[in-house]
Formats: structure tokens, C-alpha cells, sequence
């Protein structure tokens, strides 16, 4: 009788427990959960976004660059091409010296001498030119100076315009680490939408106009002409961010000033430049400037950094410095 009513204490009657108590159970397999419509449309709407944000990036750098070219143009309106030629090399000092206070940089004694040279050769050219302008007699004389002063201040801006732009993308190219291509594409992809609105509303379109500008029996080969001189904007765009990305922006506009000798040379030849000796001395003299100037990184680069200790300049990839550069920024 103690025996069964000890086992009455300690038995469990598992036929009152609750039925539909399932702590005990295994949970059942978790099922695939299919995205949403909105996740959908926020993934393929992201690359837009992210395009958006760097264009609204580069978008200075574009209008800077329609700057140059506009004032650009409107300098070679009022200036012969040799003097225009001459006076570009001048923004070559003004990138100089904003690389020096931006990046870095350093002006030796020597690059100082080909700077001299350069601002020497403008000076011949612009005496040169007001000297045949006062040759002119009566109103004439008056009509070429009002005509240079003008092409001076455009020239001026110009210079200013160009040396912004060049330092300016060397800038964005570090922060961003862009391409060569994504330089190419956002230069000229923003520069369109601008020069083609600004043209519809300044320039005009009226019949009489065209006809002036492009003649029935030549518009075919200057149609051509422009088609062909659009296409080698696009590989001077490619090539000009290349050359600025892998050396330096003064580098870059001096190399851009020596090509820029043949210009000055047929100016003379095939335009109605006047041929004088100061006008030959001044392009020789910033011939001569691109040399000097040419030597004088050479013996930089080649000279060894004595007295730096390798901890005080350490290495850095271009990941890392494009990385730090946006820290700053």
C-alpha cells in the first residue's frame, strides 16, 4: 500500500498536459523571402544617384572649361595668333605657383629663369603689336588699339580661366580617383547641354546669317571640318586628363605651349600677321622659355632628396593619398 501510494506522488499523467504546447517542437524551415518592388527600384535607381553626385561634382571643372574656350575664342577675335600663342604661356606661371600652394610643389631657380623668359616674350610681342597699330594712321590707329585693349582683357581671363580649370581637375582627379575616361566623359557630357543652350540663345540662327557663315558650295567640307575637329577634341580630352593625372599640371601646359610654336609659326606664314623682327623674337624667345623651362624639371627630378629621412615623407599608393585627400576635403 506505501509502495503505490509513492509511485501515485511521483507519476506524471502526460495525457493533461497541454496539446497544443509546441516549446518542444522543431521550428519549421525558414523560407527564402522574396524582394520587394521597392527594394528593386532603390538598387537600379542607385548607380543614377551615384552618377548625379559626381556629376554635381564635376560640374565646376566643365564650366570652367566652357570659360576657357569661350574667352578663348573671343581673344582670338581681337589678337593675331602669334600674340595669342605668346600670351598663353603666361598661365603657365600662374598654374606654377597654384601648385605650389595647393600640392606641394617647388619653383627652382631655373624654371624662375624660363618664367622671365616667358613674361620677356610677351612683353616683345605686345610692343610689337602696338608698334604696328600706332603705324596705322589716323582712326585706324585708334580702332587697332581700342581693339587690342580689348583682346588684352580677354586674354587675362583666359589665362585665369585655363589655369582654374587645369588645377581644378588635377584637384577633383585626386579626391575622386577618377579615370582618364570618366574625366573625358564628364568634361565633355556636361560642357554639351551648356555650349548648345548658350548658342540657341546668343548666337543667330536666322538664314541670312548661315548662308554668311557656312556658303552653299562649302558648307559639305566645313560640315567635315567641324565633324573632324569635334572627334579630336574628344581624344585631346582623353589624353589632356592622362597627362595631367600621371605628371603635373605645369608639365602639362608646357608641353601644351610648345605645341602651340607651329600655331604661332603659321600665323605668320598663312594669316595676315605682321612678320617683324620683335614678332619672330618673341616667339623665339618662348621657344626658348619651353626648353629652359623643359631642362630645369629634368635636373629636379633627377636630383636626389638629401637631408629628408624616410619617415618624415613616407611612400603612399595613389588609393591611399586620393583617400587621405578626401579626408581633407
Amino acid at each position: 500500500m506505501a509502495d503505490d501510494k509513492k509511485n501515485d506522488n511521483y507519476a506524471i499523467d502526460m495525457d493533461k498536459l497541454d496539446a497544443n504546447n509546441k516549446r518542444f517542437d522543431a521550428p519549421p524551415p525558414s523560407q527564402p523571402r522574396l524582394p520587394s518592388s521597392r527594394s528593386y527600384t532603390y538598387s537600379s535607381a542607385l548607380p543614377v544617384f551615384c552618377y548625379c553626385y559626381e556629376a554635381k561634382k564635376w560640374f565646376p571643372i566643365s564650366l570652367l572649361l566652357i570659360g576657357m574656350i569661350y574667352t578663348g575664342t573671343k581673344a582670338l577675335q581681337f589678337l593675331s595668333i602669334p600674340v595669342y600663342t605668346i600670351f598663353k604661356n603666361l598661365t603657365i606661371i600662374l598654374i606654377a605657383y597654384g601648385e605650389v600652394l595647393w600640392f606641394g610643389g617647388s619653383v627652382t631657380g631655373m624654371v624662375l629663369f624660363s618664367f622671365g623668359l616667358m613674361v620677356l616674350s610677351s612683353i616683345i610681342a605686345a610692343w610689337a603689336d602696338i608698334n604696328h597699330a600706332l603705324s596705322q594712321v589716323g582712326m585706324d590707329a585708334t580702332s587697332k588699339i581700342s581693339t587690342l585693349n580689348a583682346g588684352y582683357v580677354w586674354m587675362l581671363i583666359n589665362c585665369l580661366c585655363t589655369a582654374s580649370y587645369v588645377l581644378g581637375m588635377r584637384k577633383r582627379i585626386k579626391l575622386t580617383n577618377f579615370k582618364d575616361f570618366d574625366t573625358m566623359f564628364y568634361n565633355n557630357l556636361l560642357s554639351i547641354p551648356i555650349i548648345l543652350v548658350a548658342s540657341l540663345v546668343v548666337e543667330d540662327w536666322s538664314s541670312e546669317n548661315i548662308n554668311l557663315n557656312f556658303p552653299p558650295e562649302t558648307r559639305s567640307r566645313i560640315i567635315m571640318a567641324m565633324v573632324f575637329s569635334g572627334l579630336s577634341s574628344v581624344f585631346i580630352s582623353y589624353t589632356s586628363a592622362w597627362c595631367v593625372r600621371v605628371t603635373s599640371s605645369t608639365t602639362y601646359s608646357m608641353v601644351g605651349a610648345l605645341n602651340k610654336l607651329p600655331i604661332a609659326l603659321s600665323g605668320l606664314i598663312f594669316f595676315d600677321a605682321p612678320v617683324t623682327f620683335p614678332s619672330v623674337s618673341a616667339i623665339f624667345v618662348g621657344f626658348v622659355s619651353g626648353l629652359v623651362y623643359a631642362m630645369a624639371k629634368v635636373r629636379q627630378n633627377s636630383k636626389p632628396r638629401i637631408g629628408v629621412l624616410p619617415t618624415s615623407n613616407p611612400p603612399m599608393s595613389a588609393s591611399s593619398q586620393s583617400m587621405r585627400d578626401g579626408l581633407k576635403s
